[in-house]
This record gives C-alpha cells, sequence and structure tokens, in this order.
C-alpha cells in the first residue's frame, strides 16, 4: 500500500511541473505540492516533457467526458471520484460554476489527513469550500471532511461495503444522477475487487457513469517493461490482466453491470485534442522522444460506461 501511495506524489509532482511549463491552467496545484527546486538533466527533461504530454491528453479527455456528464445533468448530480489523491478539480470546477449537487473524494486515509492539512492551513483552498457551504456547521477532522458542497473521505477502496457507509454519512443521495472518476485506481485492486468495486456502483445509483483511465496492452513488450519498472519499485499491479486490450477494459465493466461501455486509447485521444491547442502545448518543449510518446500513449486508455435508466 506504501508504494501505491508513493504514486499519488509522483503524479502531484508531474502534473504541478506541467502546469508551470502551461500545458494547461491549474491555480490551486501549487497549494499541494511544491515545485521541484532544480531543473533536471536534459533526458530527464524529456522524460518529463513526454509525461507533461501525457498527463496534458488525460486532463483534457477526462474533463471532456466529466463536463459532457454535468451539461447532460444541468449540475444536479452528484461526483465520486475515488482515489483522488491531491486533485484540484473541485476548485476549478467551482471556478467555472460547474459545481455538481455534490462533490466527494475517497482515498487512503493518510493521503486524505495530508490534503485536509493543506486545506485548513491555505486560505486559497478553505474558502472557496466555505463560500460554497450552506446549512449546518462544517464537519472537519482528520480523516475527512464535509460540507454542503464537498466531502472528503478517508476509505479503502477495496472493501466497498465500508466505503458506501462511509460515503452515506456524508449525504451521499443514490438517487441523483452519479458520476464515478477513476484514474490509475482499479490496476491497484485484484480483478475481484475492483468488479466488487464496480458492481456495487452499477448496481446502487439508476443512472450513473464510470470513467476510469488506465493502463492498457499491457501484455506486449513495452507493457512488460512498464510493469518491471514499477515492480521494482515494490509498486505490484494486482489488477494488471484486465489491461490486456481495450477489449478487456470493456468487457469487465459490461460484466460488472453496466448498459454501455466504450475504451479508446490515449493516442486516439490526442488526435481529438483541438490542434491549435496540441500545436501549442508541443511548442513548449522539443519533444523529440515522439517514438516513446506514441508508444506509452497506445499503453494508456480512457474506458466509459453508463447505466441510464432515465434516458440521459
Amino acid at each position: 500500500d506504501e508504494a501505491v501511495r508513493g504514486t499519488c506524489e509522483d503524479a502531484s509532482v508531474c502534473k504541478r511541473f506541467a502546469v508551470s511549463v502551461g500545458y494547461w491552467k491549474d491555480p490551486y496545484i501549487q497549494y499541494f505540492v511544491r515545485q521541484a527546486k532544480e531543473r533536471k538533466a536534459p533526458e530527464i527533461n524529456r522524460g518529463e516533457a513526454v509525461c507533461a504530454a501525457g498527463y496534458y491528453a488525460r486532463v483534457h479527455g477526462v474533463t471532456y467526458l466529466l463536463k459532457a456528464f454535468l451539461q447532460k445533468t444541468e449540475c444536479n448530480c452528484q461526483i465520486v471520484n475515488l482515489g483522488a489523491g491531491m486533485d484540484t478539480l473541485f476548485w476549478r470546477l467551482k471556478d467555472e460554476n460547474l459545481l455538481p449537487r455534490k462533490y466527494f473524494e475517497v482515498d487512503f486515509p493518510m493521503i486524505v489527513a495530508r490534503k485536509i492539512h493543506n486545506i485548513k492551513s491555505k486560505p486559497p483552498l478553505s474558502k472557496p469550500i466555505m463560500e460554497s457551504h450552506s446549512g449546518d456547521s462544517l464537519l472537519i477532522d482528520s480523516h475527512s471532511l464535509d460540507s454542503s458542497r464537498y466531502s472528503i473521505v478517508g476509505a479503502d477502496l477495496r472493501f466497498s461495503s465500508d466505503l458506501e457507509e462511509k460515503l452515506k454519512k456524508h449525504s451521499l443521495d443514490v438517487h441523483l444522477p452519479t458520476l464515478l472518476v477513476a484514474e490509475c485506481v482499479l490496476v491497484y485492486m485484484t480483478p475481484q475487487q475492483s468488479a466488487n468495486l464496480l458492481k456495487w456502483a452499477a448496481s446502487t445509483f439508476p443512472v450513473a457513469m464510470v470513467i476510469n483511465y488506465e493502463q492498457v496492452n499491457m501484455r506486449d513488450r513495452f507493457g512488460q517493461i512498464m510493469i518491471e519498472n514499477l515492480q521494482r519499485r515494490q509498486c505490484n499491479l494486482a489488477g494488471v490482466e484486465l489491461c490486456s486490450s481495450l477489449d478487456s477494459q470493456r468487457e469487465r465493466l459490461l460484466v460488472s453491470g453496466w448498459e454501455n461501455a466504450r475504451a479508446i486509447d490515449m493516442m486516439k485521444v490526442y488526435s481529438f485534442l483541438p490542434q491549435a491547442d496540441v500545436k501549442r502545448i508541443e511548442a513548449l518543449e522539443f519533444l523529440d522522444e515522439k517514438e516513446l510518446f506514441e508508444q506509452l500513449m497506445q499503453h494508456y486508455c480512457i474506458c466509459w460506461a453508463s447505466k441510464d435508466s432515465s434516458n440521459l
């Protein structure tokens, strides 16, 4: 679990780097992660350019689907961000006047405690929560935060009954259209554990959508190298067998009770992004590792599935 928690730090540092270079705007990431002081060696910078461009596609792809859901429901919905880490989406949605009825985040209690500490100690983070809050007093302790529009819950996603109980304590409404987001989360759970989580969500919410971003095509040589690199850091991809193809990614959603499922690799997502903006980000840093970039993008995907009793 410690190695998995460490991926939160890696992701936050990479996002902070990408934002500082100008890939996308996020005025809140600076309050959760410090900028690396020293400029790294050129080969590491090239690796960071590949990483940042990959994150750019990931952020835009997930955000596109998320905003489509908010638009369809006219924000009369709830979002549950699973394994949210230091994500800043709540604040960015508030700035755009796109907050759902309630926004939930779930992560390991240790990560949640760190996030809550940052929120409490930094007014640019705490003030928007207070501004959007109404009703009774705001609840905050070391492992949870609960306001009328935003909740952070410390829970282990491998135990969905415990998760449901904690979310309901924070006013989860199973009758509201619900979007669940999981970015590089399910792959760290066994196939059975992630299936339990997906089945729980599909059976709990009559109108729901799930977005899953994670690895794909992991049976080829490049995929094996990715697995080996993570294993060297004691990071075990317990659910990697479900990441063998786009078909296996779709199938796991359908067998878990979701009605429709789609999956595309990140190279395809990258080709769908507004070309003027892609040209802009490609000019930010010299991305001479085109082949590495394409290989990496072909080994990640966005999958989404829906369950729609009211024909949204």
